[in-house]
Parts: structure tokens; sequence; C-alpha cells
């Protein structure tokens, strides 16, 4: 399943913080709109936009009594907090690695010594009366640094893993970090009502396919969308960000939680077997006799009322059929 909008997710938390109430979020089949009203402190209101803010779809409306003088947009100030953190990150990823080199050396030199000892001919001298056990101890000491080397080695990696971890979630951070809509209004505490739009996968489309024995059946299409985020108004359009100003199908519904049922079609199937054998099987032929495209999703398949599986729907455009199979729709 894909990611819905983690932009906006991470957004949202941020504009709770900056405004008080109004708060609402429209998904589409291929992005959302954020609805936001802002009180204005001493004639300004500030409006934190995201950076995945799709270009020309910035509104700001004034409420009653209220008039916009001015609209400013700048970037954020850098956050230095999460600048020293990255710096300091980046200088503790170079000391490991200068860890791994220095590492590097004494393996070679430990390598080399175990090596020299095990080859020795063993001589025996007034100085060195037992010149097996000499060499088996300078063996031993050398496999035994040799086993401290790769310790090390393995320490460093992990934690130089563990710094990338980080490093890659500061810049993620600092990614994030959006720009600041500055609006001056009349009166000193006037209120405005911003809204934009954000790209990307919005509601993930899902199915219910029912068929009975009238030779139909109802397809429901449903809209995935996250959970609800504390102060916000969720809404679902069945329609796409570019599909509302051309085709508009009316005004979005309220999320009925995370499944919003979207819409609802009575289709003709054909070539229909179901087998009601140990490992029950079906197929059928499915014939898209709207005017509307259904896209691709997840959907579960009933007849008369009992539930036979689910299969992968490969998306349908008006007009055409797909065969439907256990397990796949082509």
């Amino acid at each position: 399943m894909r990611t819905v909008l983690p932009v906006i997710i991470l957004l949202l938390t941020t504009v709770a913080e900056a405004c008080a109430d109004g708060r609402s979020i429209t998904f589409f089949s291929d992005g959302a709109v954020v609805e936001l009203r802002a009180a204005a402190v001493r004639g300004i209101a500030e409006i934190p936009l995201p950076g995945g803010m799709l270009a020309g779809s910035l509104r700001i409306s004034p409420e009653r009594g209220t008039s916009i003088l001015r609209v400013d947009t700048q970037p954020l100030s850098r956050n230095t907090k999460l600048e020293k953190e990255l710096n300091a990150l980046i200088e503790q990823r170079s000391r490991m690695e200068d860890r791994l080199r220095a590492l590097a050396t004494r393996e070679n030199i430990f390598k080399s010594a175990a090596k020299s000892q095990s080859g020795k001919a063993p001589r025996k001298t007034k100085s060195n009366p037992d010149p097996l056990l000499t060499i088996r101890q300078g063996t031993d000491f050398a496999i035994a640094q040799l086993e401290t080397v790769y310790t090390a080695r393995r320490r460093a990696e992990r934690e130089i893993r563990r710094i990338d971890a980080r490093i890659a979630s500061v810049r993620k951070e600092g990614k994030d970090a959006t720009s600041m809509t500055r609006v001056v209004v009349s009166p000193g505490n006037g209120r405005v009502t911003a809204r934009f739009a954000v790209g990307g996968p919005g509601w993930i489309p899902g199915y219910d396919i029912r068929v009975d024995r009238r030779g139909s059946a109802l397809v429901t299409l449903y809209g995935h969308v996250p959970a609800p985020l504390a102060g916000y108004q969720t809404r679902v359009s069945r329609t796409s960000l570019a599909g509302t100003a051309t085709k508009p199908t009316g005004a979005p519904l309220l999320a009925g939680g995370q499944r919003t049922r979207l819409a609802e079609y009575r289709m003709p199937i054909g070539e229909e077997d179901f087998e009601n054998g140990p490992l029950p099987s079906f197929v059928f032929l499915l014939k898209n006799s709207t005017g509307d495209y259904l896209p691709a999703g997840e959907a579960a398949c009933y007849r008369e009322g009992e539930y036979r599986g689910a299969i992968r729907f490969a998306g349908l455009s008006s007009g055409r059929s797909i065969r439907i199979s256990t397990g796949a729709a082509r």
C-alpha cells in the first residue's frame, strides 16, 4: 500500500501549533487540499507552508470585517539546532572512518606478525629453551590482537550505520522546513483563511464487488485515508485535483473513519463461474458500463452476501471489460 502524503502529516503538526481552529484537509486521488484559519496578532497572521505545496495553489481569504493589506512569503530561517547536530554527526562519522583506517593498519600488522611467528623454525638456545612454546605464545598474542581489532571494527561499523541513519533523519527534517507566509491585515486582530494544495498519493482506492444472481454486480468504491488527526476535519473527494476544475462531482464527503464510501455502481457481468469445492475459486467478466474510470486497488469479492476472497483490481476504463478470477484481475 502506498504511503498517503507523508509530507502533509508532518506539516499538520506544525500547522496545529500555529493555527488554533478551523483546520481541515480534503484528500483527492492525487493529492490533498489543506485549509486553515489564522488570527492576526498586532496586524500580522503567520501561516506555515510545506515545501511540497503545489505552485500557484495558495489562496488567502479575509473573513468578514478583515481586509488583507499585504502578503509576504519568505523561507523560514535556517534551523541552527539541526545544522549544529548535522555538523556534529558528520564529524563523528569522520572520526569513525579514521578509526577504521587505523584498525585496518593494525590488522595488517598483526596478520604479518601471526604469519611470521607461525613460519619460524624452532631453534633452542640458552635464552629460549622451549622455542615451540615461544612461537605458540607469539602466535596466540598476534591472533588475540586480531580478535580485538575485529571487535573494534565491528563496533565502529555499527556506529557508522547509526550515525548515517541519524544524518538521513536530520537532513529529512531539514527538508521539511517550510516557508512562512505573513499576512498583514486590518484590524490588528483580523482573521484569514488559507487554502493550498499538496501533490502526491491521496486517498487509496479499494472496492467491494458484490455479485448477485441477476447477471450484475454492485461495485462500491472506497477511499482509504490516514487516521483522523486531532483538531482537523477530514474530507474525501472522489476526483483528482485537476478534475475538480474540469469535472466537478459535488461537495467532498466527510471521511467516515479511514474508509469512506465514495461511489456505487451497478455493472453487468458475464462468463460467471463460482466453484464451491474444498478450494473455492471464481471467475467472471465485469463490464464498466458507467462513465467513470475505476482506478486500480484492492477488492473484496462477494457472491450473494458470501465473502469469496480478495483480488488485486487492475483498474478499468469506461466501456471496457475485465476478467476477474481468484487472486487476480486482468
